[in-house]
């Protein structure tokens, strides 16, 4: 099974960026510790800041793979863009947070993913991409 975590912007510095909120471990070290407990998927990982850059990875593969899990982080709120390109692909995608979104600024109440999205999970942290995760396995 093919799936891809792709994250949105200032999602490269975890372990770094306001780690009482979002922890202090990298995603990249949790990336490999996902590869290393689920051997059955073909899992990939994609990071950009860049909003069409995101566009494009989402149209690369969302014909071709078995499920996209997005954090799309600020983007989520704001790109009507990525909504669409989701909206346009066949592949399923998960809208994955680590925060609770609707604990935050309302402005983070907002989704363009969601209303395209096969489900949510969010405010649980890392642990929100292994649920995600799991749900397509």
């Amino acid at each position: 099974m093919k799936i891809i975590i792709i994250n949105g912007p200032n999602l490269n510095l975890l372990g770094k960026r306001e780690p009482e909120l979002y922890g202090s471990t990298t995603f990249e070290t949790y990336f490999q510790e996902l590869k290393t407990k689920y051997t059955s998927a073909d899992l990939e990982y994609y990071q950009s800041n860049i909003e069409g850059e995101i566009i494009d990875k989402i149209q690369e593969v969302g014909f071709s793979y078995h499920g996209i899990i997005l954090n799309a982080a600020a983007y989520t709120h704001t790109s009507i863009g990525i909504g669409d390109a989701i909206k346009a692909i066949t592949t399923p995608v998960i809208e994955v947070h680590i925060s609770n979104t609707f604990s935050r600024e309302d402005f983070r109440h907002q989704s363009y993913i969601s209303p395209n999205a096969k489900g949510i999970v969010i405010g649980f942290g890392l642990k929100s991409y292994e649920l995600a995760l799991q749900s397509f396995l």
